[in-house]
């Protein structure tokens, strides 16, 4: 006999596939890791089947979990669709959102897959480039809104998160011992080379520049070849990289800023609702030694 799922329990599903925590995916809901588990648990006794491996920390989908993933998505966006068409004006338009090139893959996906299904009428333009050249696109009305990695902290409402830069080596890699130091810093641009130099020639090692683009593939391309190493925020290092230990002699790194920029005027009423999508999108990550505003 067919039973009605609860779509609160495929939201909190699928918070919790796309964070890969309970605790992580209660920030995003407003709801506590307890709450988050009740109802995964409720979820996994009506389809009498385990959704989520729990391995310590970590947390990953079972077999019927991938299964759910897909159909998951198309409710979620029919009930979003059908309680907007019935209750309120649906949000029109284009918003072009700027995000700087080094954030863009390991933290914005599930903000805008959340943002677009929950907005099917919206068209979400992504704009990545350099947070200089960024901040000058959201002054010339290019952009509407943008993110930005910059060496200060903005506003209460303006500040995402705050992070230790560190140096990125492969594992087990041979480049941080080389004389000269081989790095790759990125273009002129990038909100990471000017601190990077400035703690190099603080320290007076001599180093020779590996990368000078601004695309974070290349970067991350010679860090992985044990070509070079790289500066780059703690929190955002691939897994298959490691921050370089402070024993081996490299100089500390300050911190860096991920801040979330509006245009003087406030920004449009689609812009704002954008904003509080990435609001809530940071403030469900779940990082050791990071701040949020």
């Amino acid at each position: 006999m067919p039973r009605d799922i609860d779509i609160s329990l495929i939201r909190t599903f699928l918070a919790v596939a796309e964070s890969g925590g309970m605790t992580s995916a209660g920030h995003a809901l407003n709801l506590t890791q307890g709450a988050v588990s009740q109802q995964i648990r409720r979820l996994e006794s009506l389809f009498e089947a385990p959704l989520f491996v729990r391995q310590h920390k970590s947390i990953r989908l079972t077999p019927a979990g991938e299964r759910l993933v897909a159909r998951a998505n198309r409710l979620i966006s029919l009930n979003d669709e059908t309680w907007q068409m019935m209750t309120k004006p649906a949000f029109t338009g284009e918003i072009r959102l700027g995000v700087p090139l080094d954030i863009i893959r390991p933290m914005m996906p599930p903000i805008m897959r959340r943002f677009s299904r929950e907005h099917p009428r919206i068209q979400l333009t992504l704009v990545s480039d350099m947070s200089e050249t960024l901040l000058i696109a959201l002054k010339n009305g290019e952009v509407d809104l943008t993110l930005t990695t910059e060496s200060q902290p903005g506003s209460r409402d303006s500040l995402l998160l705050s992070d230790r830069l560190v140096w990125m080596g492969v594992q087990n890699g041979e480049a941080c011992y080389k004389t000269p130091l081989p790095v790759s810093l990125g273009s002129e641009f990038c909100a990471f080379r000017g601190p990077a130099l400035a703690a190099l020639n603080q320290a007076e090692i001599d180093w020779l520049e590996i990368c000078s683009v601004g695309n974070l593939e290349s970067i991350l391309a010679t860090v992985e070849a044990d070509m070079a190493i790289a500066p780059y925020l703690s929190c955002l290092v691939p897994e298959n990289l490691q921050a370089i230990d402070p024993d081996v002699g490299l100089p500390l790194l300050p911190a860096s800023h991920i801040n979330l920029r509006m245009p003087d005027s406030g920004g449009s009423l689609i812009a704002r609702e954008l904003a509080s999508y990435i609001r809530q999108g940071f403030s469900a990550l779940q990082v050791p030694g990071t701040a949020r505003g």
